[in-house]
């Protein structure tokens, strides 16, 4: 199996999905703007070191929109989409998606992103899943802000896609993987495929893929 795999944020979009859409329910009224919003830029400031506490960063997250139900939580994301994302879906990184697609490889998003979040994006995207932060859920099928299983960050991440490949029937020699990641978090999986990209990359990831003549992919201008 071919299979094309790409982290979401910074490398297929140009924003960080998680951060933004903290800031976007911060506009809907959902938290005090000061407070949240110095703890969310907190956050993503450890992400981008490779120090991020992945269960307590979900914790602080996801609790607005698992408190709030399903009903609120859906027609809030519709909204974030429409006003947050797609203008952010470039032409340059559908393209890119595509070619993978047009070549019939198995295309998937993997993403420490949590799965509330994540997964319409992906499907805007037109991929053909998406591993995410998976959410454990209460007694009648909802959200709660605790991580279910491995969450797929940094090892993680790579722990995930085995986890996926079993379950297709596969190991890591039956597969040929591309992943594109702008991300130091990501160099667990980009060092297990056959061919890593850094996309967008950070300082970090750009000196490795320099090192070791990985291919750099400038998608778009870093925002």
């Amino acid at each position: 199996m071919k299979l094309a795999l790409f982290d979401l944020d910074h490398t297929l979009l140009p924003i960080d999905s998680d951060q933004s859409w903290g800031e976007f329910t911060v506009r809907l009224g959902w938290h005090a703007r000061d407070a949240f919003t110095q703890k969310n830029d907190e956050f993503y400031a450890q992400y981008q070191a490779g120090t991020l506490d992945i269960h307590d960063y979900v914790r602080f997250g996801a609790e607005a929109f698992c408190q709030r139900g399903p009903e609120v939580a859906a027609q809030a994301h519709a909204q974030f989409m429409q006003e947050v994302v797609r203008p952010a879906i470039l032409p340059e990184a559908l393209a890119l998606v595509q070619k993978h697609r047009d070549a019939g490889e198995h295309t998937l998003i993997i993403t420490a992103t949590n799965e509330f979040v994540a997964s319409p994006i992906a499907h805007a995207f037109g991929v053909h899943g998406v591993i995410a932060v998976e959410l454990v859920r209460d007694a009648k099928g909802w959200f709660t802000n605790e991580i279910l299983g491995v969450p797929s960050l940094r090892e993680g991440k790579v722990q995930r896609l085995q986890q996926w490949l079993t379950r297709e029937g596969l190991d890591w020699t039956d597969v040929d993987a591309t992943f594109y990641s702008d991300s130091r978090n990501d160099l667990p999986l980009l060092e297990c495929v056959n061919h890593p990209v850094a996309t967008n990359p950070d300082d970090t990831l750009r000196a490795v893929a320099l090192e070791k003549g990985w291919p750099i992919l400038e998608l778009f201008p870093k925002q």
